[in-house]
């Protein structure tokens, strides 16, 4: 049980599956965390409880609205040494593995913050009519408004197959190119309209919202989230101590498959063929996973917070 003061409010942003983040990595007094997505600093502020005023939290983002939330919680974790790093985090995490900074429990939470599809004008929503953006660093140098308005139609195609898994891509592309001939995109609204206006009639009508998945393809390519990801995971890797833990958060099938793969491989050891009789590689496991299969939120959090739904937590131990 949490000190009431360390209890995030009604008022906080609400972390998913936050009681099994902290099962996993088992945070202990006068361990080193790094919290490589702080967004809102929920998970930050309950596994800085978990130090009880001795360690280290080093907290990482690249949405410069995040620092009031580290400052608020900086006050609240009384003797825990903290240290907010602006940046992609898999850049920071390799920086700070080359200067050897260790950790002892890493987090990456992935995806779009709830504070970013909230706000209209960060262009994230496709329920909202703003400026087509979708920049999780806003000093970034491509929008979605940029990529909307350039990229061919065959890549506009293959993002949204590959990212999306969008069914109708290659209308949805051909509508995208038709429409800007006429008038460039400047606002999510406009891009809406024309996803639903090249979708059959039963597609637009069926389970959830028609732009869904273009606005989540969209998004990853903006903002590299796949690219980011696979950097990322050896870098986290690097920095942690023998024993250490690392805990990653996905919201989709893609994120899950390049987690999982890289935690399989992590455990699998040796790299000889299957049919040499013996192991000449050498190879030892690098990580142990903590659990064999995804955890997913129950039902109650669902039902509490529905955008945790989709969401799927992975956890391995450094070997």
């Amino acid at each position: 049980m949490l000190p009431n003061v360390l209890r995030p409010s009604a008022t906080d942003h609400v972390p998913v599956l936050a009681e099994e983040v902290r099962s996993a990595l088992a945070v202990r007094p006068g361990e080193t965390v790094v919290d490589a997505t702080f967004g809102a600093g929920g998970h930050a502020a309950l596994l800085g409880a978990d130090l009880q005023g001795r360690g280290k939290l080093i907290a990482v983002d690249q949405d410069p609205s995040v620092k009031p939330y580290f400052e608020a919680l900086e006050k609240r974790l009384g003797g825990v040494q903290t240290r907010f790093l602006r940046g992609n985090f898999a850049v920071v995490l390799a920086q700070l593995a080359s200067n050897d900074v260790k950790a002892d429990a890493i987090l990456l939470d992935l995806g779009v913050s709830s504070m970013q599809l909230d706000r209209p004008e960060r262009g994230f929503s496709y329920r909202e009519d703003a400026p087509l953006d979708m920049r999780m660093d806003p000093s970034a140098e491509t929008s979605a408004r940029e990529l909307v308005n350039e990229a061919g139609e065959r890549e506009l195609t293959t993002i949204l197959r590959r990212y999306g898994e969008e069914r109708y891509a290659k209308q949805i592309a051909r509508a995208i190119v038709r429409r800007r001939k006429e008038q460039p995109f400047e606002r999510t609204g406009d891009l809406v309209e024309t996803i639903k206006a090249a979708m059959p009639a039963p597609a637009r009508f069926g389970e959830g919202h028609p732009a869904k998945r273009s606005f989540q393809a969209l998004r990853i390519a903006v903002n590299d989230e796949l690219g980011v990801l696979e950097d990322a995971l050896p870098a986290a890797l690097e920095m942690l101590r023998p024993g250490g833990r690392l805990a990653v958060i996905s919201f989709h099938s893609l994120e899950d498959r390049i987690v999982k793969q890289f935690l399989r491989d992590g455990e699998r050891g040796c790299t000889c063929p299957p049919d040499f009789p013996v192991c000449v590689c050498g190879s030892k496991p690098l990580l142990r996973a903590i659990q064999r299969r995804a955890v997913r939120p129950g039902e109650e959090e669902i039902a509490a917070n529905p955008r945790a739904a989709s969401a799927r937590l992975r956890a391995a131990v450094k070997a």
